[in-house]
Formats: C-alpha cells, structure tokens, sequence
C-alpha cells in the first residue's frame, strides 16, 4: 500500500507545554529568549493539537490520508529525559494512535523532532555521548507501550538541520554557536538512532526508518574549484548522515580539515548501520555552491536564480526531487532500503492557495517519475499551519490554515484537491 500523508511536530503543534506533567524542552527555553524566535512567538499554545487531536484527526480523514507522521515531544514522555515516566503523556500518544486506526489511518511515529528534554541539554546534549543512550532508553518506553499498533517509527528527524542550526549556527534551539565543533552532534545522534533502532525491534517494532533532509548540490559553475565547493557541501548536508546508516562508514571529511571524528569508538559504526525497512526523505530545494567562502569553509551558499519561489524565498524546483531520488540510487545502489518522502511542501498565504496545488503537483509529479527507485510514501509538511520554529507563526504550510487567535480550523483549496489527486490514483 502506497502511503498518502501529511506530517507535523510536537512543539509545532501540541500546545499544552506546561499540562499533565510535561517537561520543558530545549524550544521551549530558546523561544522564550529575547531575539530568538521572529517578534517573540513561542510554541506555549501553537495549534492546540493537544486537545484539538480528535478534530485533526477527522481532518486527515476527509481528506483521504492514509497515513499521518507525527512526533511524540520527549519531555512529555520523560520529563527529565530519563528517570521518571510521565504516565499522562503516553496516555495521550495512545489515544492518538487509537483514533488513527479507527479512522484507517496509519501512524507514523517519528521519536525526535529536535524537542530535547532541556534537563539532557543541560546535562551535554547531544553534544553528550550519554544522550544516545538516553534515546534508545526512550524509544524503548515508548514502543513498549505502542509497538503493538504501530508498525512503522521513524528514529530521528532531519538530524544534519538540527547540528547545523542547532549547534553549529545557532538559529534553532540549543542556540550554540560552535560551528564545525558541533561535528560530534551529527555522531551523537546517529549512534543514539542505531541503539533506538535495536530497542524498537526488541520491543516488537516490524519497521523502522530514519528521517533525513536531503538535498541535490550544483555547483555555481563548471570550474574546478566550484565542483570541489560542491562536493565538500554534500558530504556535510547528506553524506555525512547517508553514508554511515546505509554503508557504514563516514565520508572524506578532509575537505574541513578532519581526519575523521575523533568521538567514534569502536563498535559504534556496526551499530549505526543496523538494517532498516526504509529511508526518510525531506526535500525542499536543491542547494548551488560555490567556492569558499571567507568564514574559512570549503563553500559558499551562491543562491539559486531563475526560478519561482515560495512565501519563504525558496526555490520551486520539482524536478530536483526526481534528480535526488536518482542520485540516491546511484550513489548507494542496493544498500538503499525503500524510500519515504516523508516531508515536502511550501508557504503560501491565503485559503485559495493555488501555488500549493501547483507545488504539489509538480513534486508528486516528479518523485514517480524518478527511475529505478522503490517509492513506498508521500507525506505533505503539513497538516495545519503551525509554529515554524524561528519564523514564529509567519510562514504557513498547511494544507489547513489556523487561526491562531480562535484555533478555527479551515481547509484550503490544496487540502481538497489533495483528496481529489489521492482518490483518482487509487
């Protein structure tokens, strides 16, 4: 069965930080920061998906999904990140799934979308080799309780964004500033998705992904310096995090000047390569490189022309899709499991929102025109217009808008004729 859904994020979403016995996470902490989050929106409230579930639910429903990806927020489940657990968080991830099914819906889990239990940032974070080990400890708690109806998890969400913004330029939360200093995040996170990945299975978890952001790499122009600019660049963007899950082994990092990444121990390469049941996919852009730039890295973002753009100032560019799905096969051949495209959409204003359509259509298009590819999944980001992380409340990707003043719900055009597109393909 193919699947048709939609995607969203705890803290972009749920609301309620401070209910039923949730623990702060690192957003929480950085939003509330003066001059963090665009005119000091927070996600205190977002969508109110946590009490407004069911009415989301029977959203995803009218409009032919069959599939809903979602991440359950850590500090909910573990409000120190490891210790205690939080008995009304896991009720509620319950229901969730419970009403899911009842609606034919299936639930796809993803256990960290960069919501980290402030106490384990406190304590290191993913800068912290114990933070992996406090992942796998969580994933187990949660399919324990939910591997009975769930069959598909998905480990980590996009973990090259949150090292980069994260940890290396400091626009998302922790807010750290380290720049390649945050390269043992990127170790950290995928040893903690290898060992997430062994818990889920001994709990009974059937099938199990990672999630990664990918992008396609042009270099700016045919010279020899820009190709290298370029190669550098996709070894950090999708290299760095591709190779190791599917080949087991890190890239060429000599480009940056490492001789490899000096927190890897024996062992942890084996166990970051366990077998998975597909790859995770969010594409957005293709990326053009030039060469260095004068911060003292091997590129330089040289901005893609030529093209329409979103709300947000991205590129349109449907085919670059295709072109990465390609280029997936090619590089990894038989190691690549099943893929997911488990994120791709836009901002737009407006309830007529004919450009969505249009993206929509154009990126489909383009993914099951991709050759050679074993395709099993689509999920539109998002469900509802939410908090988009550093741009507040100001970018709207939803195929529902949200009034985030009334917490009104109204489906847009590209809602309806998503049911429409899913239905003539059935």
């Amino acid at each position: 069965m193919f699947l048709w859904g939609t995607a969203t994020a705890s803290y972009q979403i749920e609301g309620a930080v401070r209910e039923d016995g949730r623990g702060p996470s690192i957003w929480d902490t950085f939003s509330h920061e003066p001059g963090r989050v665009r005119d000091g929106h927070t996600g205190d409230v977002a969508c109110d998906h946590y009490h407004r579930w069911a009415e989301d639910v029977a959203l995803m429903a009218g409009a032919g999904l069959n599939a809903y990806r979602f991440s359950i927020a850590w500090p909910r489940v573990l409000p120190a990140g490891h210790g205690a657990v939080n008995p009304a968080g896991l009720d509620f991830y319950d229901r969730l799934v419970d009403a899911l099914h009842e609606r034919g819906i299936t639930p796809v889990p993803t256990l960290f979308h960069w919501d980290l239990p402030q106490a384990l940032e406190d304590e290191g974070g993913w800068l912290a080799r114990d933070t992996a080990g406090r992942f796998a400890d969580y994933a187990a708690i949660v399919a324990e309780r939910l591997s009975d109806r769930v069959d598909m998890w998905i480990t980590l969400n996009e973990p090259f964004v949150h090292m980069v913004f994260g940890y290396g330029l400091g626009m998302h939360a922790p807010g750290r500033t380290l720049f390649l200093d945050a390269l043992p995040v990127a170790h950290h996170q995928l040893l903690g998705h290898g060992l997430a990945v062994q818990a889920l299975r001994a709990a009974g978890a059937r099938q199990v992904l990672i999630t990664n952001n990918c992008t396609p790499v042009w270099p700016a122009s045919g010279s020899e310096e820009d190709r290298a600019a370029a190669d550098a660049y996709d070894t950090l963007h999708n290299r760095l995090f591709n190779d190791p899950v599917l080949l087991g082994a890190y890239p060429d990092l000599s480009a940056y000047g490492i001789d490899g990444l000096d927190v890897v121990r024996p062992g942890d390469l084996e166990t970051i390569a366990q077998p998975l049941d597909g790859l995770g996919v969010n594409y957005y852009n293709p990326t053009r490189i030039a060469g260095p730039g004068a911060d003292g890295l091997p590129f330089r973002d040289a901005g893609i022309t030529g093209y329409p753009t979103t709300a947000f100032g991205w590129p349109v560019v449907p085919e670059g899709l295709r072109e990465l799905l390609e280029g997936l096969k090619a590089r990894y051949g038989e190691a690549l499991p099943p893929v997911y495209v488990t994120e791709n959409g836009c901002s737009y204003e407006g309830i007529d929102d004919q450009e969505r359509i249009a993206y929509l259509d154009g990126h489909i298009a383009a993914a099951e025109r991709a050759e050679g590819v074993d395709l099993r999944g689509y999920f539109v980001w998002s469900l509802l217009d939410n908090f988009e992380w550093a741009e507040g409340y100001h970018q709207r990707f939803g195929l529902v808008h949200v009034d985030f003043e009334t917490q009104t719900r109204t489906p847009k055009a590209s809602y309806h004729w998503l049911r429409e597109r899913i239905a003539a393909r059935a």
